[in-house]
C-alpha cells in the first residue's frame, strides 16, 4: 500500500540543513489567522522556516474592538515594517467617561499615552495579512494530531491530512489545539465572575473620542466612540455566576444579554441593545483567564488567548500577542529550530509579562462596580486631578522596567 506521507531520513536531512544554516523543524502549522497567529508566521517566514496558517472562518476577519499596541508590542510592529500605517488607523481615543441615567458625565478619565498606539482589532490583523506571505487554509480546522519522535500528523475538517514538523495553537480562549493536546479547557479556563458583550451601533449615540461608560450595581452598558471610524461598538458587562452555554451559538448569546438587560430603560441601554441584538457580527463570552504551567506539549505549542488569555480587562491582549509571537518564532531561530530548547525558552522570557498583565482585580471593579457605593467611589477617584498623574507615574515606570526586546537575526 503506498504512504500517504513522503518517507524522510530525519537525520540527514537535520544534518544537511545545518551544514546549509537552515534551521530544522521547518514545516509549522500555525492554527488561528487574528494577531498572534500572523505575527507568528510573519516572523517564523522570515527566520526560514516554513509555517501554514490554518483559520476556522472563511476570509479574513474583519471585526473586533480596539486593541493596544504599547511598549514592546510597538517594537515588534516597528521591526515589521507596518508602524507607520498602524498609526494611520488608530482610533484617536481620549478616555473614559462616566456618566449618570440622564447622560451627565460624572467622571473622565484621561487615557491617552503617546507612547502606545490604540487600533481595532480588524485593522490590525488586515495589516498583519498583508505583510505575512505564507499559506492560509480559510474555511477549515484540525480534527486531530498524533505526535510523533519526528513530527506531527494533523487531520482537517477538509483538508487532506498532512505531515508538520511543530504545531502551534493561535486559536484564542476556546483554542481547538489546547483541547486536542493539553486536554479539556476547564482545565485551563478560569471564568472571572463577569460576561461580556460587544456589536456595532449608531455612532451619533456617542460622544466622539470617548469611551462612554453607565453602571448600575453589578452592570455596565458602554459605547465605544473612535475619532476615526463611522461605526461605533456597544459594550454590554454584567456580574453573574458561571453559565452554561454553546460559545459559537450567536443566537443564545443575544438570548442571555437580552435577559439581563432587556429591562432596563435607564440612560441608553435599550437603543444600544435593540442595535446590538441586530448585528450579525454580535460578540459574547465570559471574561475569563487562562492559566497553564507549560505552554508547550511535545511538538504542539500555544501562543496567545490559547495559551495565557489575560482576558480584556487587562488591556493587553494585542500587546502579549505580538511579543509572545515574535518571541516564540525568535527562540526557534535562534535554537536552529530545536523545538526542545525554545519552547522551554520561550515559556521562561515570556510568563514573567503575561504574569504582570494577568492581574486584572482593579480593572474589573473600575469598570464594574458591584454596588451603589462603589460606583459612587469610584466616581469621586475618577474625578480627582491625582488620577492623570497616577497614571503618567506608571507608565514611567514600567517603561524604566521594561526588558529590552531581543533581537532575532533572520536566518536570510
Amino acid at each position: 500500500m503506498e504512504c500517504p506521507f513522503q518517507i524522510i531520513n530525519w537525520n540527514a536531512h537535520f544534518a544537511y540543513r545545518s551544514a546549509k544554516g537552515l534551521p530544522m523543524n521547518e514545516r509549522i502549522l500555525i492554527s488561528g489567522a487574528s494577531i498572534a497567529g500572523l505575527t507568528l508566521a510573519h516572523w517564523l517566514a522570515r527566520h526560514g522556516f516554513t509555517p501554514t496558517v490554518v483559520e476556522r472562518a472563511p476570509a479574513p476577519r474583519s471585526g473586533g474592538n480596539g486593541v493596544d499596541v504599547r511598549d514592546n508590542a510597538v517594537e515588534v510592529v516597528e521591526r515589521m515594517g507596518i508602524m507607520p500605517r498602524v498609526r494611520e488607523l488608530a482610533t484617536d481615543v481620549q478616555g473614559m467617561k462616566f456618566v449618570d441615567a440622564a447622560d451627565r458625565a460624572v467622571a473622565r478619565i484621561d487615557t491617552q499615552d503617546p507612547a502606545s498606539v490604540e487600533i481595532m482589532r480588524g485593522d490590525l490583523a488586515a495589516l498583519l495579512h498583508e505583510v505575512t506571505d505564507v499559506e492560509i487554509l480559510f474555511g477549515d480546522s484540525i480534527t486531530g494530531m498524533e505526535q510523533d519522535d519526528d513530527g506531527v500528523t494533523v487531520t482537517f475538517e477538509h483538508a487532506p491530512a498532512r505531515r508538520f514538523d511543530l504545531v502551534v495553537g493561535a486559536d484564542g480562549m476556546h483554542s481547538n489545539v489546547r483541547r486536542l493536546a493539553f486536554g479539556p479547557e476547564e482545565r485551563f479556563v478560569q471564568f472571572k465572575d463577569h460576561y461580556f458583550a460587544f456589536a456595532d451601533t449608531d455612532a451619533s449615540l456617542g460622544e466622539d473620542r470617548w469611551v462612554t461608560m453607565f453602571n448600575t450595581p453589578g452592570k455596565m452598558t458602554g459605547l465605544y466612540r473612535s475619532g476615526n471610524h463611522a461605526q461605533a461598538k456597544a459594550y454590554f458587562i454584567f456580574r453573574s455566576a458561571q453559565l452554561e452555554y454553546d460559545h459559537r451559538d450567536v443566537g443564545a448569546h443575544k438570548r442571555l444579554v437580552s435577559e439581563v438587560f432587556g429591562d432596563d430603560s435607564s440612560w441608553r441601554t435599550r437603543e444600544l441593545l435593540d442595535a446590538a441584538l441586530a448585528d450579525p457580527d454580535f460578540y459574547f463570552d465570559a471574561l475569563a483567564q487562562v492559566r497553564m504551567g507549560s505552554w508547550s506539549n511535545g511538538r504542539v505549542a500555544l501562543v496567545g488567548d490559547a495559551a495565557w488569555c489575560a482576558s480584556p480587562a487587562s488591556g493587553a491582549g494585542a500587546e502579549l500577542a505580538l511579543v509572545g509571537a515574535y518571541r516564540l518564532a525568535g527562540e526557534l531561530a535562534a535554537a536552529g529550530g530545536d523545538h526542545r530548547v525554545a519552547f522551554a525558552r520561550y515559556d521562561a522570557v515570556h510568563r514573567p509579562l503575561v504574569d504582570k498583565k494577568q492581574q486584572i482585580g482593579a480593572n474589573v471593579r473600575l469598570m464594574v462596580p458591584r454596588t451603589e457605593g462603589g460606583r459612587c467611589l469610584r466616581d469621586t477617584v475618577a474625578r480627582l486631578p491625582l488620577m492623570k498623574a497616577i497614571g503618567a507615574v506608571e507608565r514611567r515606570v514600567q517603561a524604566r522596567n521594561a526588558r529590552p526586546l531581543p533581537e532575532y537575526t533572520p536566518a536570510r
